[in-house]
């Protein structure tokens, strides 16, 4: 019987990613905090790469099953599967994406799969420009981008809830309130 929580925390540049699991990582004792970018190499060998990363990765979280420790994730293979999708890599991840969350989705947490979005899609423009916004050097992100990568994610979380109804999905947008986000958070995952 799982006795501890495994969180996986999605969505677009600019979705508010670090600040809704910073609050997590302070909000939920004994929780740490992943913070995952993935390969940089988009060839067919950048496939090979990714597979063998998040393999040892699930290697990894298997071995804290019942260790009364949360896993807390900034984006994780499900990021990889995205980047797919919208055509940004050379190669297709989707057999490694169902091998690897058939085998995370059975592994014994309380998991919690969590995509941001932001209801008003132009306010990608704003957060994404802001001062100390890090800017990545491989791949920079506009607002038709970030778009663009919020309704993947959110197509996958459907397909996630509909393929594992034992996992916990949730959809937030971010653009609202921060008390009003941090209370559904609170009541999602129980803290």
């Amino acid at each position: 019987m799982a006795n501890s929580k495994l969180i996986v925390v999605e969505g677009a540049q600019g979705a508010g990613k670090t600040t809704i699991t910073d609050f997590l990582r302070h909000s939920i004792k004994h929780t740490n905090l992943y913070r995952l970018s993935g390969t940089s190499d988009s060839s067919p060998e950048g496939l090979k790469k990714a597979e063998t990363m998040y393999d040892d990765l699930l290697d990894y979280i298997e071995k804290l099953e019942n260790k009364s420790i949360n896993l807390l994730f900034d984006r994780t293979f499900f990021t990889e599967e995205n980047y797919c999708r919208l055509g940004l890599k050379e190669y297709s991840f989707t057999d490694v994406y169902e091998r690897l969350s058939k085998r995370f989705f059975n592994f014994d947490f309380e998991i919690y799969y969590i995509t941001l979005y932001l209801e008003d899609e132009n306010d990608y423009e704003r957060r994404l420009n802001r001062d100390g916004k890090a800017v990545v050097s491989y791949s920079k992100f506009g607002k038709e981008n970030s778009i663009k990568q919020q309704n993947v994610y959110l197509e996958m979380a459907e397909e996630i809830k509909n393929k594992y109804p034992k996992i916990n999905v949730l959809n937030i947008a971010t653009d609202k309130d921060f008390e009003i986000t941090k209370q559904k958070l609170k009541d999602f995952i129980g803290f």
